[in-house]
């Protein structure tokens, strides 16, 4: 008789310890319960992802499940999980109806990421029952101390549990009991128990395997021939005494009054089921664990090659009950031997989650895989170039960001990813597409368009502007709808070009501002409406204006004092510089009438390749955001961003993200944007580079320059988008690896501790100047014809060492002499920001870049202060700047305020030059005089002639 068939002759029913689609498809499962009388199936994670990850016979139904829309990582697998345990739990179905639910049954295991927390895993457990939809369905738990309590409430709820990982007598009476207490309480509820099935998952071959490796240490220390054999006599002997001693329990736990009062309701008895029964040493007998263990009543799950070798040459006995003694004797010897089989057992069950948990993420990593694969275009691409260090030091850390879960812990917000200050309340951006009310935009996208408003116009300061203006800068016109502005300055000559740009009976002002207390929105607010009041009417003013601010802000009590068309309320647990995808983005986007449900709907397949349940080396944000903060580490901290014509002002956004997030503490990564691409000659080893493009926009010269960089061992990542409408997309995986990159740094990227110090420097100026009608009067160090200069006397007394004397050129000559290696220049205009001024900051930077091979950055005031200013201040000190100021042609009054413009935008300079020298950055300002075209066409030959 089949060796296999055979045993239920002995009360022993056998499972399968392996699933997969084409296995039950083609009719393999069906054949071994008619050859071999197999009466179960079991599944966990590393089986799955040897079907899923190991072959293309998913890959269809991957696809096609993709077709109805995109999901999750998890919730993709769990799809065809589900379809396959349904699948086989309708094979076994006749065996479950033949033995009237004492068996038939197929497992399916909770996430092991949640074998250490009870009410996740109730939750999940409860799911799984619900979605699968088969009475043969068992769920599996683990035997942890947090699992313990979730059997029993699944029980008491009525559903079959798979009890895994058990390893301990201890632990199996604690389970059985477990059971017992959970059929109780379904009984007294009124439940039918006989509908209730159970197995304990005993472990058997990973004790030997354990107790096996300290015998052997043993074994070599022992001097005593005797005592050597004695110590050997014990090998391969202690799972299988282990095994019967729990047996023995279990007679004793189903029997007696206590169950007997169960069975007589139709209690069914929790079988002992042996697992793991692949015999790992190959000393053993390959059917040890079978043949060794086999009783009635209990169940023996096998791989598939197990089966078939017990088929071969197995010999059915009844042997679980043999020699009871000398099991006992066995575990007393181990004992004697001074090992502890409950420290091994403990070990065993973390280990055991460990390995569980490890699948798991090769699991959803080949998920993660092919979905990506699948989507194809649907997910921008991204191309990481690093060098043999840099590639090596990301592999390394993807290992240990997987075996740690960061990315799990992430999205759990655990603030110990980073320095555990107060980071887990700042990470609502993780959910802010997913919450996104697309709706409620369209429909305010609907009324915005029924006004025929010609313009709208975004009042802010950094994250509140950047974000908008590249959506502004990036989409067209759309017909019907207004064209979008954004307006950062307090510089009175870009206000008023603002003005004169739109028609202000037919403007929309969208006043953006998480605090409401920002100095230059409420300025740049006061103003409009005043303009808009006298144009219009003051009693239609309001209506022309919309807020987007935090609940219970300054903000929020003006709009609705002056009677605010609508306000839209951010979260309060996002910051700024990560709010483009919530109302501070996405307001001014429905009013530019660009399609919010197309941006969100491409963003959240970013979202998801992102995901808690994508494992590192999948996970393109976290891919990105460890290149970025391990090259930092490494001294290639200025990240040098390219971005192409369509999405050219990208690069602003992500300078401020990058800057604001990572500059502080002494540490950080120093965006570089806008500066044109040169030769490799041109640059030190203090470069990053990201090239971000939407495809379709080819440039040979420029990949080419790109593929030089790469040759001469500069690190290159290249993404390419499908198209604009995936901005959203780039949002999302900038932020994820912003996040990523602060971990690695070792600070808070939620926090501005330094932009802080400069918003207090410029408040106690303009003060002085609401008092006395005069900013405090400054003393320059020169004055030339052409302009006047200013610094500390540490950076004066420097500066005159390097040949300062008392002319303009020799103080920048000086000044351009500091940059070294490592190092990057920055010029901060407090100028107005317009076509001309660009190209001219551009001409410098260049120049200075060209000639010192060190980054540089071209940066307009206040609006920096928003943006990059943290880093200058916070972050590495590898700066060295150059503030420009200037006398403005015509000032502009704030209304209801006695400081005007001119005067808020030099309070501004003032305050971040003093804060900047306060913390001895190398810093000279400029105060240019008279004209400002030709006093910069001045400042540039100087620098010329400086460089030259």
């Amino acid at each position: 008789m089949n060796p296999v068939k055979a045993l239920e002759n002995h009360g022993q029913a056998v499972w399968l310890d392996f699933l997969a689609r084409g296995f039950v498809a083609k009719g393999d499962l069906k054949n071994l319960i008619d050859t071999d009388g197999v009466k179960g199936v079991t599944s966990n994670p590393s089986i799955f992802e040897k079907a899923i990850g190991s072959s293309d016979e998913y890959d269809g139904a991957i696809g096609q499940a993709l077709k109805k829309g995109d999901r999750p990582v998890a919730d993709l697998f769990e799809h065809l999980a589900v379809e396959d345990i349904q699948h086989a739990a309708d094979v076994l179905r006749p065996v479950y109806d033949r033995l009237n639910g004492d068996d038939g049954f197929v497992s399916l295991e909770v996430s092991p990421y949640l074998a250490m927390d009870t009410r996740a895993t109730i939750v999940e457990a409860k799911r799984l029952w619900k979605d699968v939809k088969r009475t043969n369905l068992m769920v599996k738990v683990p035997a942890t101390p947090e699992g313990l309590p979730a059997i029993e409430n699944l029980i008491g709820a009525g559903i079959s549990i798979n009890i895994t990982l058990l390893f301990s007598q201890k632990v199996y009476r604690q389970v059985a009991e477990a059971y017992l207490d959970g059929l109780e309480k379904y009984v007294a509820k009124g439940g039918d128990p006989s509908h209730v099935a159970s197995v304990a998952s005993f472990f058997v071959s990973r004790i030997d395997s354990a107790v096996d490796k300290q015998l052997d240490e043993k074994i070599a220390k022992a001097n005593d021939p005797s005592e050597k054999e004695r110590l050997s006599a014990l090998k391969g002997k202690i799972a299988i005494a282990n095994a019967k001693i729990a047996y023995q329990d279990y007679k004793r736990l189903f029997s007696g009054a206590r169950w007997d009062k169960l069975k007589a309701k139709g209690a069914k008895p929790q079988r002992l089921l042996w697992a793991s029964t692949g015999t790992k040493n190959k000393d053993y007998s390959d059917v040890l664990y079978v043949e060794e263990l086999i009783g009635p009543n209990t169940v023996n799950t096998v791989p598939p090659a197990t089966l078939d070798a017990f088929r071969d040459h197995g010999t059915a006995r009844d042997s679980l009950e043999e020699n009871i003694d000398g099991a006992r004797r066995v575990l007393e010897e181990l004992e004697k031997s001074g090992i502890s089989l409950d420290a091994i057992t403990a070990e065993l069950v973390k280990d055991g989650v460990k390995q569980f948990a490890d699948a798991a993420d090769k699991l959803y990593g080949a998920v993660a895989h092919k979905r990506a694969a699948s989507l194809g275009g649907g997910i921008d691409r991204q191309q990481l170039a690093l060098g043999d260090g840099i590639k090596k030091a990301v592999e390394k850390s993807t290992e240990d960001w997987r075996a740690s879960a960061k990315i799990r812990r992430l999205w759990h917000k655990d603030k110990s990813v980073w320095s555990n200050d107060d980071e887990n309340k700042w990470l609502g951006w993780l959910n802010s597409p997913a919450a996104a009310d697309v709706a409620d935009y369209e429909d305010f996208a609907r009324r915005v368009k029924g006004q025929n408003f010609s313009d709208a116009v975004v009042l802010g300061m950094g994250g509140s502007s950047l974000g908008p203006e590249v959506l502004g800068e990036t989409f067209a016109k759309k017909s019907g709808f207004p064209r979008l502005h954004v307006l950062d300055s307090t510089d009175p000559a870009q206000v008023r070009a603002m003005e004169k740009k739109v028609d202000l009976a037919k403007t929309l002002f969208i006043v953006s501002s998480k605090s409401g207390g920002t100095t230059e929105p409420n300025a740049m607010k006061d103003y409009f409406f005043d303009r808009v009041s006298k144009t219009i009417g003051a009693d239609k003013a309001g209506h022309r204006f919309i807020a987007v601010t935090d609940p219970g802000s300054s903000l929020e009590k003006v709009a609705t004092k002056q009677g605010f068309a609508r306000i839209f309320y951010g979260d309060p647990t996002i910051g700024g510089r990560y709010s483009v995808l919530s109302p501070f983005g996405l307001v001014p986007a429905a009013a530019a009438g660009i399609d919010v449900r197309s941006l969100i709907k491409h963003t959240l397949a970013m979202v998801r390749s992102c995901g808690a349940d994508v494992p590192p080396h999948e996970n393109p944000g976290v891919q990105l955001g460890l290149a970025l903060g391990l090259a930092g580490l490494e001294g290639r901290d200025k990240v040098t961003i390219s971005a192409s014509k369509k999405i050219a002002d990208f690069g602003a956004w992500a300078a401020q993200l990058i800057a604001e997030s990572t500059g502080k503490d002494g540490k950080g990564l120093i965006p570089i944007d806008g500066e044109l691409l040169g030769e490799p000659s041109l640059y030190g080893n203090d470069r990053f580079f990201i090239d971000i493009r939407t495809e379709g926009e080819d440039d040979a010269a420029h990949d080419d320059k790109l593929a030089t960089l790469e040759a001469a061992g500069h690190p290159v990542v290249r993404i390419v988008m499908k198209s604009i409408d995936h901005i959203g997309q780039e949002f999302f995986r900038f932020e994820m690896a912003t996040a990523v990159a602060g971990a690695i740094l070792g600070i808070n990227p939620f926090n501005q501790p330094d932009v802080e110090a400069a918003k207090i420097k410029t408040g106690e100026l303009t003060a002085s100047f609401e008092k006395t009608g005069a900013l405090p009067a400054e003393q320059p160090v020169v004055a030339t014809a052409e302009a006047e200069i200013y610094t500390d006397e540490a950076n004066a007394a420097a500066l005159r060492k390097a040949g300062a004397n008392g002319s303009l050129g020799s103080w920048i000559k000086a000044h351009l002499s500091r940059p070294g290696s490592g190092d990057y220049f920055a010029l901060l205009a407090y100028i107005a920001r317009d076509g001309a001024s660009i190209d001219t900051l551009q001409k410098m930077r260049l120049a200075v870049r060209d000639s010192r091979h060190v980054a540089t950055c071209a940066e307009f005031g206040p609006r920096f202060l928003h943006s990059t200013g943290q880093a200058y201040k916070g972050g590495p000190d590898s700066g060295v700047f150059l503030q420009i100021t200037a006398d403005d042609a015509k000032d502009l009054a704030v209304p209801g305020h006695k400081a005007s413009f001119g005067i808020v935008k030099a309070a501004q300079a003032r305050g971040d030059f003093d804060v900047l020298t306060e913390r001895g950055r190398r810093a000279l300002r400029v105060h240019l005089k008279g004209d400002l075209k030709p006093a910069l066409a001045a400042l540039d030959a100087a620098i010329s002639e400086a460089l030259n």
